[in-house]
C-alpha cells in the first residue's frame, strides 16, 4: 500500500440536519426527504439507494410535508404557507403558491395523484387540483376550530381524514362537510392534557389508524366513531406513521428513537379472523423520529440525529445476503471538502457559509502508527458568510489557494485571496458573467487558470480567471443530444485538455478544452455515477458507480480501457460489491501511475491496476494478514486492493504530494454532543 504522511483532519464542524419527512413514491424507485434546515433529498432504491438529487434549504423555508403527485412530480408545505413544487431536473424551486390558510402542517395526494389535500393553522382544509404547471385551488372543506396537523385520503379517494388536537374528522369529499367527529380521549377519565393526535392512516377496510402524543396506536371504526384496538406502545409521543402499500403492515415511529413494526396477522393458524400485532421493535435512532416510510421490501425511518435508516423486511427477500443489509446514511453522497494541494488548504462547506482553513505541519519522522508532533498547528484563516436566506448549493478553492468561488441558487461569488506573510486579504471579484444559475458544481481547473461551472440542461460553462483579480467567459459547452438534467459531477485533465461532466441523467460526456468541442461519450450505464476523475498521465478516465463497479475509459481513444475490460470479465470481489456506501472522491499518485486512490464514508482503498484481482476465495481485506507472513507467501498473496479502515467517517481523502495524504474526518459522537438531550429513559440497573 505504500507509507503516507497523513493529516488527519478532525476539526470540519459539520451538523447534519435532522430529517423531517419522507415520502416514497408511489408504484416508483425512489425516496423523498426533508430535513429541518429546508432541503430536499432525493435517493434513488435502483441505484443503490444512492443520492440522486440534492435540492439545498432556504431559510426561509420549511418543509413539515411532502407527496408525490401526477407520477414524477415533487411537492412540499410547511409553516411558511405556500405549497411548492421542486424541479428535479434543474434542482430548484419550481413554483409557490400560498395555501391562504396561514401555516401548512400536512399535505397529502389521492390515490391517482391529480388532488392534493393541505392541513392549515388555521383549522381548514384545502383541495387543489394538480394541472400541468403548476396547482389550481378547488375549493375549501368544511372548516372547525383547531391547526390540522396531518391528513389521509381513503383508497377510494371519497374520504379525508384528518387529526387535529384531541379530534379525529372525516370529511365527504364531495360535498366538502364533516361526517365523522371522533373525540380520541373520550373513554379516559380525568385527563387534563391535551391529546395531539401526530399521523393518521386511512385503511381500505374502513379503519382509520392514529398515533398521539400518549405513545398510542388506535385503531378506529370511522363509521361508527368506535374505538377497535389500541396499542400503547412507548411512555413517550408517537410522531409518524406509515402503511405499506398492500395494507398488512405498518411502521411508527417515537420520540424516544425506538419505531416498531405491526403486523396484521391470523389470530390462529388456518383462521380467517385478523389483528393487528406489534412484532418488531428496532432502536436505531437516539433522537425523535420524525418520519418513518414504508416501501414494498423494506422500513425507512428518519431522525432528528440525521440518520436515514432503510431496514430490509426479512420476509420479502428472496435469499439473504447483500439486499437484506441494513442501511443508515448520515452524511450527503457528495463532497463537501475541497483541496488546494499546492498552498496545502482545505475548504469546508457549510449551509450559509465556508471556512478555509490551512492544514499543519511537523518537522518528525517517525514509525508506521506513530503520531508526530506538530511545529505548527492547523490555522482557521477566512470564514465567507453567504448574504441571503439561501444555502449553498457547491464550493471549490483553486489548487493554488488563491481562488475561492460559490454558488447559491441566485447568485454566483468569487473571490481573489491573497497571502502576505501572516496576513491575509480577500477581495470579491466584481463583474462576473451572468451564468444560468444555479450552478451545482464547481471545478478549478490544475494550473488555477480556469473555472469551469456546472449548469443547467447539461450545460459547462468555462471561465478565464485573470489577474489580479477577474474573469472572463470563454464558452458554453453543451451535450449534443441536448438534456434537460443538470450536471452534478465534473472532471478536468491535468494538462488542461479534458473535461469530463455527468448530467442527472447519468451520461457523461468529454469535452476538448484546446478547441471547445465535444469529443465523445462515455457508453450508458445502468447505475448513477457517484465518482469520477482523470488520470494526470494516461488521461484515462476512471469511473465509479453506485453499484460500486469501476470502470477506466480511455479519452484519446474513445474506448474502454484493457484493464477495465479485465475487471468486468473477472468480476470484482463479493465484499467489495456489497459495500453500502457509493465512492465519492477519486485522485491518483502522479509517481506511481497505476495506483488509484478512492474512497467511501467507511474506508480509503489503494488499487493497484499492476497486480491481480482478488477472487472471492480470498480475504478482500488482508493487509494485517500480510504484515505476519514471510516475503515469499506475502508476493503470492497480493493482489489490487490495499483498504484501510482506520478513519471514519471518512469525509474527505486527497493526496497532496507523492508522500502526504489528507483526510477528514466526522466523528458520529462529536455530531451527538451538539444535538439536544434526547428523551431521558430508565434503564434496568440504574
Amino acid at each position: 500500500m505504500g507509507e503516507f504522511e497523513v493529516h488527519r483532519v478532525r476539526f470540519f464542524g459539520l451538523v447534519p440536519a435532522g430529517v423531517r419527512c419522507l415520502a416514497c413514491q408511489p408504484r416508483g424507485g425512489r425516496l423523498a426527504l426533508a430535513r429541518t434546515d429546508g432541503a430536499v433529498e432525493v435517493y434513488n432504491f435502483a441505484a443503490n439507494y444512492f443520492q440522486e438529487k440534492v435540492i439545498p434549504g432556504h431559510e426561509a423555508r420549511t418543509v413539515e410535508a411532502l407527496c408525490w403527485a401526477a407520477g414524477e412530480r415533487l411537492f412540499g408545505a410547511g409553516l411558511g404557507g405556500d405549497i411548492t413544487e421542486y424541479d428535479l431536473a434543474r434542482l430548484c424551486v419550481a413554483r409557490s403558491v400560498d395555501g391562504c390558510g396561514g401555516p401548512i402542517w400536512s399535505m397529502a395526494a389521492n390515490s391517482s395523484g391529480t388532488q392534493l389535500a393541505i392541513g392549515c393553522e388555521d383549522g381548514s382544509v384545502k383541495l387543489f387540483q394538480v394541472v400541468p404547471g403548476g396547482i389550481q385551488f378547488e375549493r375549501n372543506l368544511d372548516r372547525r376550530k383547531g391547526r390540522i396537523l396531518c391528513l389521509s385520503w381513503n383508497p377510494s379517494d371519497t374520504h379525508i381524514a384528518a387529526g387535529s388536537i384531541d379530534i379525529l374528522r372525516v370529511f365527504d369529499v364531495c360535498s366538502g362537510r364533516t361526517i365523522q367527529r371522533i373525540m380520541v380521549n373520550y373513554h379516559v377519565q380525568k385527563l387534563k392534557r391535551e391529546c395531539i393526535i401526530w399521523s393518521i392512516a386511512f385503511l381500505s377496510s374502513g379503519a382509520v389508524v392514529t398515533s398521539d402524543s400518549f405513545g398510542r396506536v388506535q385503531f378506529w371504526d370511522w363509521e361508527r366513531g368506535t374505538l377497535l384496538e389500541s396499542h400503547t406502545v412507548s411512555t413517550s409521543a408517537v410522531l409518524s406513521l406509515a402503511v405499506s402499500e398492500k395494507e398488512d403492515s405498518i411502521i411508527v415511529g417515537t420520540s424516544t428513537g425506538a419505531t416498531y413494526q405491526f403486523q396484521l396477522l391470523p389470530v390462529k393458524m388456518g383462521s380467517l379472523e385478523k389483528r393487528w400485532v406489534r412484532t418488531k421493535p428496532f432502536q436505531h435512532h437516539t433522537h425523535d423520529v420524525r418520519a418513518v416510510a414504508h416501501s414494498s421490501t423494506a422500513l425507512i425511518s428518519g431522525g432528528l440525529d440525521a440518520q436515514l435508516v432503510i431496514r430490509p423486511l426479512m420476509e420479502k427477500m428472496q435469499k439473504k445476503g447483500y439486499e437484506a443489509a441494513l442501511r443508515k446514511f448520515t452524511f450527503p453522497h457528495r463532497r463537501l471538502v475541497s483541496c488546494a494541494r499546492k498552498a496545502r488548504l482545505l475548504l469546508f462547506q457549510f449551509s450559509q457559509h465556508l471556512e478555509l482553513w490551512r492544514l499543519g505541519s511537523t518537522e518528525e519522522t517517525g514509525k508506521d502508527g506513530e503520531v508526530l508532533p506538530l511545529c505548527r498547528m492547523p490555522e482557521h484563516l477566512v470564514q465567507l458568510k453567504s448574504k441571503g436566506p439561501e444555502h449553498i448549493y457547491c464550493s471549490s478553492v483553486s489548487p493554488c489557494g488563491s481562488w475561492v468561488a460559490y454558488s447559491t441558487a441566485s447568485r454566483f461569488h468569487l473571490y481573489r485571496v491573497q497571502y502576505e506573510g501572516d496576513s491575509i486579504s480577500v477581495e470579491k471579484v466584481p463583474k462576473v458573467p451572468k451564468l444560468l444559475l444555479p450552478a451545482y458544481q464547481l471545478q478549478f481547473s490544475s494550473d488555477s487558470d480556469s473555472l469551469f461551472v456546472a449548469s443547467a440542461r447539461g450545460s459547462v460553462h468555462v471561465l478565464q480567471l485573470l489577474e489580479p483579480g477577474g474573469c472572463k467567459h470563454l464558452h458554453t459547452f453543451q451535450p449534443p443530444s441536448g438534456s434537460p438534467e443538470a450536471v452534478y459531477l465534473l472532471a478536468s485533465s491535468a494538462d488542461g485538455h479534458w473535461l469530463a461532466a455527468v448530467g442527472g441523467d447519468w451520461a457523461i460526456h468529454i469535452y476538448d478544452l484546446k478547441c471547445f468541442q465535444h469529443h465523445c461519450t462515455v457508453p450508458m450505464y445502468s447505475c448513477a455515477v457517484t465518482a469520477l476523475a482523470i488520470h494526470p498521465v494516461t488521461n484515462n478516465l476512471v469511473i465509479a458507480y453506485s453499484d460500486q463497479q469501476l470502470f477506466e475509459f480511455s479519452i484519446p481513444q474513445k474506448q474502454y480501457t484493457t484493464w477495465s475490460r479485465t475487471v468486468q470479465n473477472c468480476g470484482l470481489h463479493k465484499v467489495w460489491l456489497e459495500r453500502d456506501s457509493p465512492i465519492t472522491h477519486i485522485t491518483f499518485n502522479p509517481k506511481n501511475p497505476s495506483h488509484i486512490l478512492l474512497h467511501d464514508i467507511y474506508m480509503f482503498c489503494v488499487l493497484d491496476k499492476s497486480l491481480p484481482l482478488p477472487d472471492n476465495s480470498v480475504l478482500l481485506m488482508n493487509q494485517s494478514t500480510l504484515k505476519q507472513l514471510p516475503e515469499t507467501a506475502r508476493q503470492r498473496q497480493l493482489h489490487a486492493f490495499k483498504i484501510c479502515k482506520k478513519f471514519q467517517p471518512l469525509l474527505f481523502a486527497d493526496l497532496l504530494d507523492e508522500n502526504c495524504l489528507v483526510m477528514v474526518e466526522r466523528p458520529i459522537m462529536d455530531i451527538k454532543t451538539q444535538l439536544p438531550p434526547p428523551i431521558q429513559q430508565k434503564k434496568f440497573g440504574t
